[in-house]
């Protein structure tokens, strides 16, 4: 492998000192026009780049921030990095992205490396145990934000998960159904606990008893496969079969579509469904979905604002889109 250029190769090219090659670097205004113009044509024709994780250990100052998220390649969890990017890019600062696949030993890990890489700060979407692990951070100077929750104890940048579960029940309420099934998360989950209340509220507020027309059926993992599973199961219990889904996410929702196609039940006639996230597919399905909208990229671009400013963002409220899927009429 070709040895990366130094900052001597480019001055021995230049016909300069070190230190003139320095300040082309760091003060260029100190250098004149044509000195200048030798060096930057040096470390063109030399292919040189600044070392920066040198410089930043120099300066004490890193411009790299941790992230780790539940799951990169959940839609999700991609647009959320997005804003991430965005709000860093605007400060010169790069993050280095990684998934804890709701795993509390991989979360140390990677934690781990990034104290070791002596990062800026860390943004993390939380299991129900990440506070403890971030207190090692704490006590090393590196700050941390909490992605998607709501902790008064902890920096974070949060949705109302409350309303986004009431907005949806009231919804498949108001069409009529009575018998609705919630393909939910895990019960550590801070936002599976959040839209649970929301249902709740939404089915109290209509003069109904939730334990009489809420089904939850918690998933440990948030797949359409482990979804559709989870349907087939509701489906062929015995049981009274629910007439709506409202599902954890879009992902779970894709589940619950795909059995219900392979039973040859129309949605939502025989069966009405309803998301969470409104992922950029669910406009664009067959039967399009409804879906709780949550602003993923503002999400993340407060989250990166919070760590870089110390500036505290509002709860983002979620807003439910209607479609076909819950609403025959459109």
């Amino acid at each position: 492998m070709t040895q990366r250029a130094s900052v001597k190769d480019v001055a021995l090219l230049a016909g300069v000192s070190v230190g003139t090659v320095s300040n082309v670097l760091n003060r260029p205004e100190s250098v004149t026009e044509k000195t200048r113009t030798k060096v930057e044509q040096a470390m063109a024709e030399l292919n040189f780049h600044r070392n920066a994780s040198a410089r930043q250990l120099r300066a004490g100052v890193s411009r790299t921030v941790g992230v780790i998220v539940m799951d990169v390649s959940n839609p999700f969890y991609t647009e959320l990095a997005r804003g991430i990017e965005d709000r860093l890019a605007a400060d010169d600062h790069t993050l280095i992205l990684s998934s804890s696949d709701d795993d509390p030993r991989r979360e140390q890990r990677f934690l781990r490396l990034f104290a070791e890489q002596g990062v800026r700060g860390v943004l993390v979407t939380p299991m129900a145990s990440t506070a403890e692990r971030l207190g090692d951070l704490r006590r090393l100077g590196i700050p941390s934000v909490l992605m998607d929750s709501t902790d008064p104890a902890h920096a974070s940048v949060g949705v109302d998960h409350v309303s986004g579960g009431r907005q949806a029940v009231a919804h498949l309420l108001d069409r009529g159904h009575r018998r609705i099934l919630f393909l939910a998360g895990t019960t550590e989950l801070q936002q599976t606990r959040h839209r649970l209340r929301g249902a709740v509220e939404a089915v109290t507020a209509a003069g109904l008893e939730p334990g009489e027309v809420l089904k939850v059926v918690n998933l440990a993992v948030l797949t359409s496969n482990d979804a559709q599973q989870a349907l087939v199961e509701a489906l062929d219990s015995g049981e009274p079969a629910p007439t709506a889904v409202f599902a954890m996410n879009d992902v779970v929702a894709l589940g619950v579509m795909r059995e219900l196609r392979r039973r040859g039940l129309s949605i939502p006639h025989d069966m009405a469904v309803v998301g969470y996230d409104d992922l950029y597919f669910a406009a664009e399905l067959m039967t399009p979905l409804s879906s709780v909208r949550q602003p993923m990229r503002q999400l993340g671009w407060a989250a990166a604002d919070l760590l870089l400013t110390g500036q505290a963002h509002p709860l983002f409220e979620p807003e439910l889109i209607v479609r076909a899927s819950s609403d025959g009429n459109l």
